[in-house]
């Protein structure tokens, strides 16, 4: 076995990420890859508005004019490889970009473009049903993307044929990282356990400071040092286990906690987690504190990829609009909840009058009553809100509406109403996203290197299949012959929460090994979709992570359609493992007289 780490480190999370990461990891030195993730389905929506009002656009252009730009010279000098996703909508016209910049700077870079996950001049020949909830295919005249997500393979290929920079469009966010470790290691495609270790690894960097304290359920720890926070570099082995640290001095902190909600966010199954390459089981994933700021990984396991791609399509669905106003004073909650009504029924109105027809979705949320926690709430009355009312429309003119009653109802409504921001908000459109599956042999992969073009041959294996999944048993039920106490779920774990689409997980991980046999009797999944009974509307399931001492729970359709397509306050159940972690949890007496 090979002796052989790189360094890779995480600098982007999404488009809009601080641009603090590349510079400090260049002070640091010793790196060998940094890499990018921008993307999210939203952010496609936006590229795509973007390069149709202009052919040369709907990347990230801050990848060109703030990262590049300001690090290309040091970025060379020291030999550091990057791979981003940066392309978005248009990854040509940002290979170009880059390659403009890199003659403008006179330097000797290489860079690949990965083509081949833009499947929008397809749109009149497609009629795939949606994978989740079997929807037929969009009006293609509603379509603003179409994208497969791709692999890591095209982008070690690119670094095989000697790329210093490589560019893709919509890939899986942890390919950029699993990239790098095929061609370094030369991982081949039936290896699947190294595989999965390596997007295991992406996965961990993927999301940059949330793997260093950022999100935290322990936030105390690190909330005093978050201005200089460290992002994440993963010291990959060759074996696919691979150690999480951060820069010499910087802020933030790197433990079994902050490493494994990361690994916990935003997945489904833990043992299918499917990306392009490889089907990873992470259920015995094992997480170890090796000194201070550096944590180890080791454990994932793999399975055959599937012979199909996910792809996602976003389309537009008519308007949404929204407001925020806070209310201070005695019944500030009932106050709001009156002028939310109020403008409801004048709106109606209105929209009555001008046969304009009723709002297709509405949604009024009380923040400071404890809305978020439905019938789980602890306080009954408020002295000082925030009320967020919003609706849906198929017309622009019908939210706008809203907007304008809502503003001109300003000097009938209860007392105590106050606004900070000026002028009245806009209109917006109703992006949905769909998705679906294609067959891998349907995609033509191009690798552009600005004077060539090479098309990438996908490695065939054997092909995934559900039996190939083994489950762990399950933990014996706890021993409750002594007294027995509640405490808060947030005493015995730490929790983290996110997205897919209108999807939500919530991971739990106990805070050491004897709490989780505690945590799983006392969070059935009736418990869990009790909880969240005012947003779910589908099922919720369970899964047991021994290895980590975790669980991960999913729920179907509790984000009002999730992303730009839904109204709520938290679009993305990003807040929903907090609301978790109030619950709660029966353990003996004597364990919780050790908290």
């Amino acid at each position: 076995m090979s002796d052989k780490i790189i360094r890779i480190g995480g600098a982007s999370g999404y488009w809009g990420d601080s641009a603090m990461a590349t510079p400090q990891f260049l002070k640091a030195g010793g790196l060998d890859y940094i890499v990018y993730d921008y993307l999210a389905e939203i952010t496609m929506s936006i590229m795509a508005r973007a390069r149709a009002r202009d052919p040369n656009a709907g990347y990230a252009r801050d990848f060109i004019t703030a990262m590049l730009h300001q690090n290309l010279v040091e970025i060379a000098g020291q030999g550091v490889k990057i791979i981003a996703n940066a392309g978005g909508v248009n990854p040509r016209a940002c290979g170009e970009a880059a390659r403009a910049l890199i003659a403008d700077q006179g330097l000797d870079l290489k860079v690949a473009v990965v083509l081949g996950d833009d499947l929008m001049e397809q749109k009149d020949r497609l009629s795939p049903k949606e994978m989740f909830s079997g929807e037929s295919f969009p009006d293609p005249e509603k379509l603003a993307s179409i994208n497969a997500y791709l692999g890591a393979f095209p982008i070690a290929k690119a670094l095989d044929e000697g790329a210093d920079i490589v560019i893709t469009g919509r890939s899986v966010d942890s390919a950029v990282t699993l990239g790098a470790c095929i061609h370094e290691f030369g991982w081949g495609a039936d290896e699947w356990d190294k595989l999965s270790g390596g997007t295991l690894a992406g996965h961990l960097l993927e999301c940059g400071p949330q793997a260093t304290g950022g999100n935290f359920t322990d936030w105390q720890l690190v909330v005093d040092s978050i201005d200089n926070i460290g992002y994440p570099i993963g010291e990959v082995s060759a074996d696919g286990s691979f150690d999480v640290v951060k820069a010499e001095g910087t802020g933030g902190i790197v433990t079994v906690g902050t490493v494994s909600e990361q690994m916990l966010y935003e997945i489904g199954d833990p043992q299918a987690y499917i990306v392009p390459d490889v089907v990873c089981d992470f259920s015995d994933v094992r997480i170890s504190q090796v000194s201070k700021d550096r944590v180890n990984v080791s454990g994932a396991r793999g399975y055959p990829a599937t012979d199909t791609y996910k792809v996602s399509a976003t389309y537009g669905d008519g308007w949404r609009a929204g407001t925020l106003m806070s209310f201070y004073g005695v019944d500030a909650d009932k106050k709001a909840e009156g002028y939310a009504n109020g403008t409801f029924k004048r709106a109606r109105a209105v929209l009555r009058a001008s046969n304009l027809g009723d709002f297709s979705e509405t949604s009024v949320e009380v923040l400071g009553a404890e809305s978020q926690f439905g019938e789980d709430r602890q306080i009954d009355g408020s002295r000082e809100v925030v009320l967020k009312m919003a609706a849906k429309h198929p017309e622009q003119a019908g939210v706008g509406i809203l907007l304008k009653e809502a503003t001109g109802l300003g000097l009938a409504t209860p007392p105590g109403l106050a606004t900070f921001v000026a002028g009245r908000p806009k209109p917006s459109p109703v992006v949905r996203l769909f998705s679906f599956l294609v067959p891998k042999d349907e995609l033509t992969i191009e690798i552009d290197f600005g004077d060539r073009e090479l098309t990438f041959e996908r490695p065939v294996t054997e092909t995934f299949a559900d039996g190939m999944i083994e489950r762990p048993g399950l933990p014996a039920a706890p021993a409750n012959d002594g007294e027995m106490v509640e405490v808060p779920l947030i005493d015995l774990a730490w929790g983290r929460s996110g997205d897919k689409g209108n999807k939500a997980n919530i991971g739990i991980i106990a805070r050491e090994a004897a709490y989780l046999p505690y945590i799983w009797a006392g969070l059935s999944e009736d418990v869990v979709a009790k909880r969240f009974a005012h947003f779910l509307e589908g099922d919720t399931q369970r899964f047991l992570m021994p290895g980590s001492n975790a669980i991960n729970f999913l729920m179907d359709e509790v984000l009002g359609g999730g992303g730009v397509a839904s109204l709520r306050n938290d679009a993305q159940g990003k807040g929903y493992a907090q609301v978790l972690l109030a619950q709660p949890i029966s353990i003996p007496k004597d364990m919780a007289e050790k908290l």
